[in-house]
Order: structure tokens, then C-alpha cells, then sequence
């Protein structure tokens, strides 16, 4: 959908998600891709996986977590917006990453990404987080950010949505 495509990228509770509603809200093109993106599946293949017996784990189902190749590849095929947001996370991102303008990594410290867990949390108990695996997971991932992509231009997701969202709008259409 975008003549330029940008990934927008973190650790769980860096903002991924309030980045990409708040660039709706101004009007840019961004995909939730944890929402309209996402599926379980093997990360080499792109194959649909079933849970293990006994149901998914925190670390499987993050394992697993991929994005739909072929709309991914569609909507960066389109001409129709100036730019594109792919916001989330994807363990298969080495698939597409290529064919991107660029990647964001949303950086928070521990405590602000404890703090935002536990008030997305609050709203929902439901969700990823709520578990002491998630929480286990979690911890891990954000010291070893294993889980988001080398290289890409860093943002400090600590400072005022305002802030971040500008600062990602000033590196992406250059202004």
C-alpha cells in the first residue's frame, strides 16, 4: 500500500501498538500486523501449525507468532499510500524484512515496559502478560532481544507518544 514501507518493531510493551493507532489517528497507513498480520505458524515454511498436546505455552506461541507472507508482500505492492507502518511483532520478519524501506525498534528500559504490561494487563486479564510464563518470556526476550530485528534505527519509546510518533514520522519521509 506504500510507495515507502517501514516496520515498526519491540519488545512487548514498548508501544508497538499505540504507535500504530496513533499514526491512524493522523492519518498515515498502519498495520496492526499482532491483529490483521498474524497467525501460528512455522517461521522457515510459513506452514500453519497446531498447539503441542497439552495446548501452547507462552514461549511456543511466541515462537510461532508470523505474519502472512502474501498480504505483507501485497499491501507493500501497492501504490496507494505515500507510506506504510507494518506495527508488531513477527518471528518470521527475515522473510519480508528486505523489501522494506526501513525498521524502527521502539527501545523502553524494564521498568516502563513492566509498567505498560501491567496496565494493558489491568484492562484486559486476559492478555499476553497476565501469565507468570508470559512474564518469564518476556524477561528473557528483553535481555536477549532475540525476538527484533539487528540494524534497525532506534527510538526511544520511553518519551511522550507525541515525541515518538513524530521522530519516527522526521526519519521516515525525511523531514
Amino acid at each position: 500500500m506504500g510507495l515507502r514501507n517501514y516496520l515498526i518493531e519491540g519488545v512487548s510493551g514498548a508501544g508497538k501498538t499505540t504507535v500504530a493507532t496513533e499514526l491512524q489517528r493522523r492519518g498515515y497507513q498502519a498495520i496492526h500486523g499482532d491483529r490483521e498480520l498474524v497467525y501460528r505458524g512455522d517461521p522457515e515454511t510459513g506452514a500453519p501449525v497446531s498447539p503441542p498436546p497439552g495446548g501452547p505455552t507462552a514461549e511456543w506461541n511466541g515462537a510461532h507468532q508470523i505474519w502472512d507472507l502474501a498480504k505483507v508482500r501485497a499491501y507493500i505492492a501497492g501504490q496507494d499510500e505515500p507510506v506504510t507502518f507494518f506495527c508488531g511483532g513477527s518471528r518470521n520478519f527475515a522473510a519480508f524484512i528486505g523489501l522494506l524501506d526501513g525498521v524502527f525498534v521502539l527501545e523502553v528500559d524494564e521498568a516502563t515496559m513492566n509498567r505498560r504490561i501491567d496496565e494493558r494487563v489491568a484492562r484486559d486479564p486476559t492478555d499476553f502478560g497476565a501469565k507468570p510464563e508470559d512474564r518469564a518470556l518476556i524477561a528473557r526476550l528483553f535481555a536477549t532481544k532475540e525476538d527484533v530485528p539487528q540494524g534497525g534505527m532506534r527510538i526511544d519509546a520511553t518519551a511522550p507518544l507525541d515525541a515518538v510518533v513524530d521522530e519516527i514520522l522526521r526519519r521516515a519521509l525525511g523531514g
